[in-house]
Formats: structure tokens, sequence, C-alpha cells
């Protein structure tokens, strides 16, 4: 079993080959066995485990990435328009598709070019990936709409985000880019909000959560 707390710097599919996926960002908190596709939205910050299967297979999955500068170009041979903001918002940043064969032949033939040793290429890469879309686009259209939406991070609040994210162990660097800020920046807003350097916070915070899940949930 392996666990990593991650920014998701760009859209991503992971397909579960094998074993299970444990993901648990601010918001939700969900599990994936083999077999399952799940969605991972632009700009998450989460934490992933890893557990092999019961007899001992290791945890294998398959990833595709959906890139800004691709989505970029998409949109613009494809004249797809946008959705709005306020619609993204009520989007979950972490989200199991429907069956699929058509997913699922996506990722097996994508499986036989690593299990064979050969490298993909940039070429085949960006066939795949608008093949991905072209299925997310018949399966979740709301979902394939959402994609193009331009999601760099804005000057979020604060307050809100800490609250809701400490408990990732991240560094204050991610967390300045995720709130929509730089370093400076963002040490400067967090000790006029919270009245103490961000450091310090996390530490009380993290020992006040950890106090609580001894004591009121053993």
């Amino acid at each position: 079993m392996t666990e990593k707390e991650q920014f998701v710097p760009a859209h991503v599919l992971i397909h579960v080959l094998s074993g299970r996926l444990a993901v648990v960002e601010a918001g939700s908190n969900h599990t994936f066995k083999k077999g399952d596709t799940l969605f991972v939205r632009r700009n998450t910050l989460a934490k992933f485990t890893k557990y092999p299967q019961a007899a001992g297979e290791s945890f294998k999955s398959l990833s595709i990435f959906i890139r800004k500068s691709f989505l970029q170009d998409y949109l613009n041979r494809e004249n797809v328009k946008p959705e709005s903001a306020d619609h993204l918002s009520i989007l979950c940043r972490v989200k199991k598709l429907p069956p699929s064969a058509l997913m699922d032949n996506l990722f097996d033939s994508l499986r036989l070019y690593f299990d064979s040793g050969m490298i993909l290429g940039r070429e085949l890469s960006d066939i795949k990936t608008g093949e991905a879309i072209l299925i997310l686009k018949q399966l979740d259209r709301p979902l394939y709409e959402s994609l193009f939406h331009s999601t760099e991070t804005g000057k979020i609040d604060l307050e809100d985000f800490m609250c809701k994210n400490f408990v990732f162990n991240v560094s204050l660097e991610t967390f300045s880019k995720m709130t929509g800020r730089s370093l400076s920046t963002f040490k400067r807003d967090f000790k006029r909000i919270f009245d103490e350097p961000p450091s310090r916070w996390l530490k009380k915070k993290r020992l006040e959560h950890a106090y609580y899940l001894i004591k009121e949930k053993n």
C-alpha cells in the first residue's frame, strides 16, 4: 500500500487495472476498484492511496492527462463553446465514470503499447487523448463541456480554502499557487486573516484535528 498527497495540474482519466485506489479531497472520499475509470479535475489537491489486490497482485493503473494546451487546440478546431464558471461550481472534482466498453477498449489499446515496451509518441498520444475526449462527450456531456473552461486559479477565499485543506501535507508554495497568489502575497494575506504565520497555524490546526480524531473518533 502506498499513499501520496498530490496536486493535480491537468485533467486526468485514471483506469484501475488491478488493486484499489482511494482518493480523498476536501469535499469527497472515493474508492475505485479494478475496471473502474475515474476523472480528476485540474487544480485538485487530494490524497491518493493505492492498495494491491487481495491475492497479492500489485496495484496498476493507466492515466491519460488532458492538458490545457491540447484542449485549447481542440476547442479552436472543433469550435466548442465553454460552459460558464457557475456551471463548473456544481461539478465534483473527483468523479467515477459510468461503465463503458469504449473507454475500456481505449485503455486496453494503450496497455498493449506499454506492455510491449513501445513508445507511444506525440502524434499517437494526441490521437488517443482526442479519442478519450470524444468518449467523454458520449458518456457525460456536462463533464465534457466543462473540460474547456479556463480554470486558471483566481485569488480565492484564503480562509475557506485553508480550513478545508489544512490536512494535506503539501508545501506553502503549492498552497499559494492553488489560492492564486505568489508565495509572498500568500504569507502576507495569511497573516492578516489568521494573525499568525502559515507554518505555525498549520501545525496547531493539525494537532487540534489529531486530538479530535483520537478523543472523539477513537
